[in-house]
């Protein structure tokens, strides 16, 4: 007997959502937190290479940045996973806001070249604390989406991002001429106000943590690697992110870019650092109003191909407009897969292991961002600006392909609603072509 539409579970439509006064409240309390993050770190980046001058010195902010999550991976999961997850996100949110108070101490005092080791120090700091938040913030849409709306609340958080870079790092040129300490100001009250208001967010659907006197054991907090291992689709599409971002990481080479290939001052390059946000808002607005349904695979593929030539244009250009555009099309491209990466997880994964398996695919997106700006900023250094971006484009498409034909079974996905952890676990993991 055929399905009735009146049989159809209603899907709630974006606007329905946005009046849900949790899923409101969760949006806008990250917004704020994504805009001082996002201004703090641009003003970081663009501060360091104006005290030193070396495309390197990005390269291990990068690395400060993502060196404390492999280390905590096992910690965070299992915490975000025994204890309230909202308590866990307002407490490394409070680290976050010291150490964005202190570099705007640091930075009130004028460091020179040889003091620029502080700011690798507070930075490193500031990546264990936001190790602790990313899997437990990120746990919370299916906790607080109402029915059917998983898919539009996973949009929203996503825009919440690439809407906060577009202003965060929009408003860094103009705050960085007023002063740098006074731009860390700015940031660390808007991340001040986005973690009061996080705490006025109640759950729909409360999580049940496991019990803390249950003693932690070895196989407990790798248990997320070990799901991740055993399921395919998650293994492949967490890979594919990881080696083409890493490869195709030349975001965090914009202050050099902007400085040795466009020559433009500091607005401009605030703009350069805000187009990254647009293009991401925009893609991320599109799919909160019309989400991906079908051949998921097949346009996860096509995306990331996408988010390699616009980094080949951007690595040759030397104009202006022609960066700021290849820069809104890699970012809508890379705002695409991840939304698919944000939308799968939460389905394929147990809330018991919701945690642990976000701290470990944190630690991916890390290695892909923050990692490969350092493999970026090395590269510049010694094999020159062209070579490390556009390099990096081809390096990604080439990824790309190898993907394609190595792991059909991304290749094939169509729908979300096809995913579900009994099945997708219970296939072998991917060990190469089929």
């Amino acid at each position: 007997m055929s399905t009735t539409r009146a049989d159809q579970p209603h899907v709630p439509t974006g606007r329905e959502v946005l009046t849900d006064k949790d899923v409101r409240n969760f949006i806008l309390a990250n917004v704020l937190v994504y805009t001082g993050v996002a201004l703090q770190l641009a003003v970081l980046g663009k501060q360091i290479f104006d005290i030193t001058g070396h495309e390197s010195d990005l390269a291990w902010l990068g690395l400060a940045e993502f060196a404390p999550a492999p280390f905590l991976v096992f910690i965070t999961g299992e915490v975000a996973d025994r204890f309230n997850r909202k308590k866990i996100a307002a407490f490394a949110l409070s680290g976050e806001l010291l150490c964005i108070v202190a570099l705007s101490w640091y930075s009130s005092t004028k460091p020179d070249r040889n003091g620029v080791w502080v700011f690798f120090v507070i930075s490193g700091v500031f990546g264990a604390f936001r190790a602790f938040n990313a899997p437990a913030v990120r746990s919370m849409p299916p906790m607080i989406a109402p029915d059917g709306a998983l898919p539009r609340v996973i949009a929203l958080f996503s825009a919440t991002f690439t809407g906060a870079t577009i202003v965060g790092a929009a408003v860094s040129g103009v705050l960085i001429q007023v002063g740098v300490a006074w731009a860390y100001a700015v940031a660390a009250a808007l991340v001040g106000i986005g973690l009061g208001w996080l705490l006025t967010v109640h759950f729909r659907r409360p999580s049940k943590p496991r019990d803390p006197e249950l003693r932690v054991t070895w196989n407990s907090a790798v248990e997320g690697l070990r799901f991740i291992r055993r399921t395919p689709i998650l293994l492949s599409i967490i890979s594919l992110d990881l080696f083409a971002v890493l490869l195709g990481g030349a975001v965090a080479l914009l202050p050099a870019i902007a400085e040795k290939r466009l020559h433009v001052g500091d607005v401009a390059y605030g703009w350069l650092r805000a187009a990254p946000g647009i293009g991401a808002a925009v893609m991320a607005i599109f799919l909160s109003a019309r989400p991906l349904r079908r051949h998921v695979g097949r346009t996860l593929l096509i995306v990331v191909g996408v988010f390699g030539v616009g980094t080949v244009v951007l690595g040759f250009t030397t104009n202006f407009y022609v960066a700021f555009i290849a820069l809104l099309v890699l970012t809508g491209a890379d705002m695409v897969s991840v939304f698919v990466r944000s939308s799968l997880v939460p389905l394929v994964t147990p809330d018991d292991k919701r945690g642990r398996v976000l701290a470990v695919e944190n630690v991916f997106i890390g290695a892909s961002n923050e990692l490969g700006a350092f493999e970026s900023g090395m590269a510049a250094q010694h094999l020159g600006l062209v070579t490390a971006t556009a390099g990096g484009g081809f390096a990604t498409i080439g990824v790309v392909v190898v993907f394609t034909f190595l792991f059909p079974s991304l290749r094939a996905i169509d729908r979300f609603e096809d995913l579900d952890h009994t099945r997708v676990t219970s296939e072998p993991a991917l060990a190469g072509p089929a």
